[in-house]
């Protein structure tokens, strides 16, 4: 593919990385992920392929090294790769601030949203005694159960074992309002999303989790894209 032939530093980085999936796969590895199903997993609808010619690309221009774990390749960023957290935090903040935020009318999935919240709970604001949470989001064939257990957090396709006291039931635009920070917890309730359990549980859900890292950021005056508050 031709390039833009400019010999400006932004150009030459957009043919690099402005490539569709490029700048995800980037922020499932700033993220934490290492393994190529873990990168996937938050990214469920790159193919095996793309993500695999993605992360070529990533490792050609140095931005990420490829290495062979004990369960198979893992992908780490370099120097070069880190310093791409200010643009994605960029990126981030101003979609946050700019872009119309309607749940319901956007096509969403479910899984990155579990894998969010898997990856920002609050370990020392969860119970003493593991216990795991059933998520039954309307659409999605099969439940997902997070384990919170002191020395492990996991999102499980079936109940790895421990008590189940507390379910999510939720259409999947009032779990993403609360999640993005469009709405406080009681305007998604209204929303459908439902929390059952025992009382204590059910009261101390929000608090177990760091929601989404721009939650804090609201919508800019005038875009009126977010849920109003109650």
């Amino acid at each position: 593919m031709a390039g833009y032939g400019q010999f400006c530093s932004v150009a030459r980085a957009h043919e690099v990385l402005g490539g569709r999936w490029t700048l995800l796969v980037v922020r499932e590895l700033l993220c934490g992920s290492r393994r190529f199903n873990d990168i996937r997993r938050g990214i469920p609808r790159i193919s095996r392929t793309m993500l695999s010619e993605r992360l070529q690309g990533l490792v050609s221009i140095g931005a990420v090294t490829r290495r062979d774990g004990r369960t198979g390749p893992e992908y780490d960023l370099t120097e070069s790769g880190r310093e791409l957290a200010s643009l994605v935090g960029a990126m981030g903040a101003w979609g946050q601030r700019w872009l119309p935020r309607r749940p319901a009318e956007e096509d969403l999935d479910a899984e990155p949203l579990l894998v969010d919240m898997h990856r920002r709970v609050r370990a020392e604001a969860i119970p003493k005694d593991p216990i795991v949470i059933r998520f039954e989001i309307d659409g999605q064939r099969q439940p997902r159960f997070l384990l919170l257990k002191v020395s492990e957090i996991s999102l499980c396709t079936q109940n790895p074992g421990f008590p189940e006291p507390v379910r999510v039931r939720s259409p999947l635009p009032a779990l993403v309002a609360w999640w993005r920070g469009d709405t406080d917890f009681r305007e998604a309730q209204r929303m459908g999303l439902a929390v059952e359990g025992p009382k204590a549980l059910v009261r101390d859900f929000p608090n177990w989790f760091e929601r989404y890292l721009f939650a804090p950021i609201g919508p800019a005056a005038g875009e009126g894209g977010a849920v109003p508050p109650p």
